[in-house]
């Protein structure tokens, strides 16, 4: 392996704890946020600045996320090909790795968007890596239910990062990603049972049975779709959201109440997959309706 190889190697490796497909979404979902924040445009530097620092943070929160289940990633079939289990990686690389990163991005937002912002994703990044990781996951079956705060906070970050100020608009984003939280990860929870199980961890179908954590999904799908039809009610949006809104989640209920009445592990991965495509439609909706003419 030539040294250009063996960097890029290893490049991927560090570039693989920050779960890139993960931070996409949490990104996607920060920078709709900064768009919604004021009537025009915002500034392009400050969206960039506040990019690159919440996507660093975020990529720093899942490292440290990687780096304290290491030892559950390695009996979990859905993780054990990561670097940490497999050895590619130290846990002394991966904290300095996560420290640089991490402290990178909160001199960004500090230096180049603003302060406020800058606290807030720290507090993420505390709720995310120490209160959920460490504290929450290895403890209760509500983990993902009280977690789901930190993972809500994205469009709120995006929010602040233009306007400077949290109001009610941006802390309705907040509940929509709070209230879809559950359904989603229940979903893919519910077809890796066994390796949750294997690995100790008290996810709700692990605890209370495949058959309470689908009712749970729909009840929460229920909550959810109640939820993503505040922004028109409080005349956030307009009826191109609020049409959206009501398909979306038309078909994310009919997901969730087939795989009450008829579970199978293909359903329940087809209604993980769904949701994600959910939620960025969602946000991409409130986005179009936010500049229609």
């Amino acid at each position: 392996m030539t040294a250009l190889t063996l960097a890029e190697h290893r490049f991927r490796q560090f570039l693989s704890l920050t779960k890139p497909r993960v931070v996409s979404l949490i990104v996607f979902c920060a920078i709709i946020g900064m768009f919604l924040a004021t009537p025009g445009l915002p500034p392009a530097g400050v969206v960039l600045a506040a990019t690159v620092g919440i996507w660093l943070v975020a990529g720093a929160a899942a490292a440290i996320n990687c780096l304290v289940e290491q030892k559950i990633d390695a009996v979990m079939r859905r993780t054990s090909w990561r670097p940490l289990p497999r050895g590619e990686l130290t846990s002394a690389s991966s904290l300095a790795f996560a420290v640089i990163v991490g402290g990178a991005g909160l001199w960004i937002l500090y230096r180049f968007v603003n302060p406020l912002t800058m606290w807030l994703t720290l507090l993420t990044f505390v709720g995310y890596a120490i209160i959920y990781t460490v504290l929450l996951k290895p403890a209760t079956p509500q983990n993902i239910v009280i977690g789901g705060a930190s993972g809500a906070m994205p469009p709120v970050l995006g929010w602040a990062a233009i306007a400077n100020d949290v109001g009610a608009e941006p802390l309705l984003l907040f509940l929509i990603i709070f209230a879809w939280t559950p359904p989603h990860f229940w979903s893919l929870a519910l077809y890796r049972t066994q390796d949750y199980a294997k690995a100790g961890l008290p996810m709700l179908p692990v605890t209370h049975g495949r058959r309470f954590t689908q009712l749970m999904i729909v009840l929460y799908t229920l909550v959810l779709v109640g939820v993503s039809l505040l922004p028109f009610a409080i005349r956030m949006s307009g009826l191109i959201y609020l049409a959206a809104a009501v398909a979306l989640g038309g078909l994310f209920l009919a997901y969730a109440v087939q795989l009450y009445k008829d579970y199978s592990d293909a359903l329940a991965r087809a209604t993980f997959r769904y949701s994600i495509v959910y939620l960025a439609a969602l946000f991409s909706a409130l986005l179009v309706d936010h500049y229609w003419p």
